[in-house]
């Protein structure tokens, strides 16, 4: 007889709302995740939660805090004077949201009857687990019906910057540092480089990102990188594309990188280092081999469509599997899982996944960008609209930014919208729904949007795909 109906290994985004789509369908489930605090003690949501999605973003609330009453609340008639930066008390600020957040998962386990291991999980042959608890160095093996893997993944290492104690880190030490450098550098211009060095930016320091590739955000849809670089780069944020980072060296208590860029070599010299080169799935030693479990030669399980493995009755979610690193998609994935399991029909619709870059003004988008369109010889049709012509924006004094709308030519089915504005991590989802329902650029013109509001720029977007966005001007033709 199997010890439990569902045993999920990792208590990320993925694996913690996989086990408790699990225990809502009367499955006996139990979970493995080795994450603890300072204190030692069970720290449920993986990186997202801990050192990754929330953290950053309580540091971006903060800064962005800092900056508005440094800068922006005299435009308002509001005079602030003598503002000052307690970096000890913004820290602990951060971990208070950690951690009523990753207590709120362990609340849900328990309200759930979800039976917690505080270690390390590998998965064996016929379903078999080995646990090996993080006290007493004890080892067991338990058993169950279905297996979900969601290890999640690991910051990415590059050996031109290894890791040292302090002056060379990943983005997990990137959250907490003690005082504000003075230089900072970054070597990655990814969403992660971007979010990281905007925080420490505010916050006073001088931020260098070092990116190999040789355009912004390549990912993203080309006219709102182009003016997303142009902004972040008039806040402050210093850009080296193509850069080729050859080695460092810790000097005098400061880091000196030698990189080479526009086919020049040069040395700079830095407090910290902080390396924000992309992620790797953590699938490293989470199967024992006599499993018969593969990965790619990336490190990612392998899956289909449905997150199955090759292996009868086992799955793998999240970011250990194909797909952007994302904790959303994490989350749908293992909600399907759990409902296939279940006996239910179940799927993710990999088309409509937003993105959220949480910089200052925010960039969101999903569907395809105009490049990929282009490359696929779609026809379609354009419409944008300027967040400076929206009302709710001017109020806030936030006008910098725009959205897009792409339509096919000839059904107007929604095919991507792209956003650079305020709050469009909060707007995108308007997007996501319309698509998911297979609306036309017709609908979402045709339907009421609330005024004075922002998402009225996505209104006018839509309008404007037909050149009939009200606010909009044209010029007339002679």
């Amino acid at each position: 007889m199997k010890d439990y109906d569902v045993i999920v290994i990792g208590a990320g985004p993925a694996g913690y709302v996989a086990a408790i789509r699990c225990a809502q369908h009367g499955l006996k489930t139990a979970c493995i995740d080795s994450g603890v605090n300072s204190k030692g003690n069970a720290s449920l949501g993986g990186t997202c939660l801990n050192v990754g999605c929330i953290p950053s973003k309580a540091l971006l609330e903060s800064s962005e805090l800092l900056e508005c009453c440094q800068h922006d609340t005299a435009a308002h008639g509001i005079k602030v004077s003598n503002v000052t930066l307690d970096l000890a008390t913004l820290m602990q600020r951060k971990q208070q949201v950690v951690d009523e957040l990753t207590g709120g998962v362990a609340t849900l386990f328990k309200v759930n009857g979800i039976v917690l291991y505080t270690g390390h999980g590998k998965l064996l042959a016929d379903n078999q687990v080995e646990v090996s608890l993080n006290k007493g160095n004890s080892k067991q093996i338990i058993t169950a019906t279905d297996i979900i893997l969601a290890p999640g993944s690991l910051p990415r290492a590059i050996a031109t910057a290894p890791y040292t104690d302090d002056k060379i880190v990943d983005s997990t030490a990137a959250l907490s540092f003690d005082k504000v450098p003075k230089r900072l550098a970054i070597i990655g211009a990814g969403i992660i480089g971007l979010e990281l060095g905007s925080v420490w930016r505010r916050m006073g320091a001088e931020v260098t990102l070092l990116e190999a590739g040789k355009d912004f955000l390549p990912a993203v849809d080309q006219s709102i990188a182009k003016q997303a670089s142009k902004i972040l780069t008039q806040q402050g944020l210093s850009f080296y594309f193509a850069c080729q980072v050859n080695s460092t060296e810790i000097k005098k208590n400061k880091v000196s990188i030698q990189y080479t860029h526009a086919g020049k070599a040069k040395t700079e010299t830095f407090d910290k280092v902080v390396v924000a080169a992309g992620r790797s799935p953590n699938t490293n030693n989470v199967f024992a081999p006599e499993s018969g479990l593969i990965c790619d030669p990336h490190g990612y399980i392998e899956v289909d469509t449905q997150c199955r493995t090759r292996l009868a009755h086992v799955y793998a979610i999240g970011d250990a599997v194909r797909g952007p690193m994302l904790a959303h998609k994490g989350e749908e994935e293992g909600v399907m899982v759990a409902d296939l399991i279940a006996g239910h029909f179940a799927q993710v619709n990999y088309e409509t996944i937003p993105f959220v870059v949480y910089t200052h003004p925010e960039i969101a988008w999903c569907g395809k960008t105009e490049q990929q369109l282009k490359s696929e010889n779609i026809d379609y049709k354009t419409g944008t609209f300027p967040f400076a012509s929206n009302g709710r924006a001017r109020a806030m004094g936030q006008t910098q930014g725009f959205i897009k709308t792409l339509a096919d030519a000839k059904t107007d089915r929604i095919l991507g919208v792209h956003m650079l504005g305020p709050h469009v991590s909060e707007l995108i989802a308007q997007a996501v729904i319309a698509m998911e329902f297979n609306s036309s650029s017709e609908d979402l013109a045709m339907t009421m949007f609330a005024h004075p509001s922002l998402c009225e720029v996505l209104h006018e977007s839509a309008l404007d795909v037909f050149g009939k966005a009200i606010h909009k001007g044209k010029a007339k033709k002679s």
